[in-house]
């Protein structure tokens, strides 16, 4: 048996920083990673997708470029070089992770899968390890929903989607929300086929009607088929395609494609850590329990990142490591319930979000006012012929804080900063109000809208 001060399982987001944090204070650390250096977002998430999301904006413009002044000729696309080109970009921030903590003093980087013995015991690869302290930052994989019919076909989910440098001559996306619509729209401007299929009665049902409204037509006059209160009851193969049948009162009740993408929720990489031998409780879904500063049922045990089920976003999850990290090695006093809720949908356009939505105003009972402004009225997106979407903000009429902002448009994930940096520092709207904001941004018509609110 080998003993530390900590062990860390994962290499996610949180993980890396807070061995780095731990090491750097003179702590003896090891780090157990049991696939790839960097988690969901380096790997399958945020980076490879986001680097795809750009090439398929690149292919989108070039298709447009009449409407710029200038003319091309037919687009042609080579889903090889796409991939490769994600492949680098992601592999940069792999290695560099793997890197930077394999040169790191004091701390120890072991390769196999983890699981517990006791609170206080890891073993790996037959090898027991032991620490005062434990921290499981074992992130989330692709949920499989239970259908008649899926063991029989080959699927897709947001890792596999890793391995395609094909073209996909006809995609089935189940799942109307992030995931599902921002590969979807990637893979139609590509140039496959593309049915998004919701068993709600409009996509990504966490927002406000009109931001799934408005994100629904610009998908659609992509090109993009979207069936929503539809629920698929089997899926089969027929003559070398994927036949899904569907509950539905509109439409027909069979959808073919070439391909098949499940992006129906994500589960928790808890199932065989053994848990139950360490004591550590877990609620229905399998995430595991914490309390506001990150800590387990067990003390001496912390879980971070997309385990926990406390954020499902890189943000989230770093947000973790500097919440443990203050606690633990800065006598500071941070709590997760201090973080205002933030992130942002990735379709072109995208929609950034932070605090509460219109809807849950509304439900709150209490006094409000909103602003609201179509991004066609907004000159620089008037300016780069990006006018899909709009911003509105919500501010509590009696205390004048904002309470939340949507921004669907162009910029929109990078101007809803003005608004939450506002919000964390619990200043009036009129703060943001009074700024002078950079001529032509998006951002400075934010002061604008919010010398326009009116009652909720």
């Amino acid at each position: 048996m080998t003993t530390y001060d900590a062990i860390i399982i994962g290499t996610g987001q949180s993980g890396p920083s807070l061995a780095r944090r731990l090491a750097s204070s003179g702590r003896k650390v090891a780090i157990i990673e049991r696939g790839l250096f960097g988690g969901t977002c380096v790997n399958t998430g945020c980076t490879p997708t986001k680097t795809m999301v750009a090439s398929a904006h690149a292919v989108h413009l070039a298709r447009r470029g009449a409407d710029f002044g200038f003319s091309t000729g037919e687009i042609q696309v080579d889903m090889k070089r796409v991939k490769a080109r994600k492949d680098y970009v992601a592999g940069l921030s792999n290695k560099g992770v793997e890197r930077s903590l394999r040169q790191q003093e004091n701390c120890t980087v072991i390769q196999g899968h983890a699981r517990f013995r006791s609170a206080r015991e890891v073993e790996v690869g037959g090898e027991v390890l032991s620490a005062e302290r434990i921290f499981v930052n074992v992130g989330g994989r692709a949920a499989v929903p239970d259908i008649p019919g899926l063991d029989g076909i080959d699927y897709l989910t947001n890792s596999s989607m890793m391995d395609v440098d094909y073209l996909p001559r006809h995609l089935l996306v189940l799942g109307g929300s992030y995931i599902g619509l921002e590969f979807g729209q990637m893979f139609r401007r590509f140039g496959s086929e593309v049915t998004a299929v919701e068993v709600g009665p409009r996509l990504v049902p966490r927002e406000d009607d009109d931001v799934s409204q408005a994100i629904a037509e610009f998908l659609g006059r992509e090109g993009i088929t979207i069936r929503t209160s539809v629920k698929c009851l089997s899926l089969s193969k027929r003559d070398g395609e994927i036949i899904m049948t569907l509950d539905c009162e509109q439409g027909p009740h069979e959808v073919r494609g070439s391909h098949l993408l499940l992006a129906t929720g994500r589960r928790p990489n808890t199932d065989d850590l053994g848990l139950d031998r360490a004591g550590v409780k877990q609620d229905a879904k399998g995430f595991i329990e914490v309390d506001d500063e990150l800590r387990t049922s067990v003390p001496g045990i912390w879980a971070l990142g997309d385990c926990n089920g406390r954020g499902a976003f890189t943000h989230t999850s770093y947000n973790d490591f500097e919440i443990v990290a203050a606690n633990l090695l800065d006598g500071d006093k941070r709590r997760v319930s201090d973080r205002i809720q933030a992130y942002a949908l990735y379709t072109d356009p995208p929609l950034g979000r932070a605090g509460m939505s219109e809807t849950e105003v509304r439900r709150s009972g209490r006094q409000a006012l909103i602003a609201k402004i179509a991004m066609e009225d907004v000159s620089r997106a008037f300016e780069k012929g990006e006018t899909d979407g709009f911003m509105k903000i919500l501010v509590d009429a009696q205390s004048k804080q904002i309470l939340g902002a949507s921004f669907l448009g162009t910029s929109g994930d990078e101007a809803i900063h003005c608004v939450l940096d506002v919000m964390y520092a619990k200043a009036p709207f009129t703060v943001l109000q009074r700024a002078m904001h950079i001529h032509p941004t998006v951002a400075e018509f934010i002061p604008t809208m919010l010398e326009d609110l009116k009652p909720l």
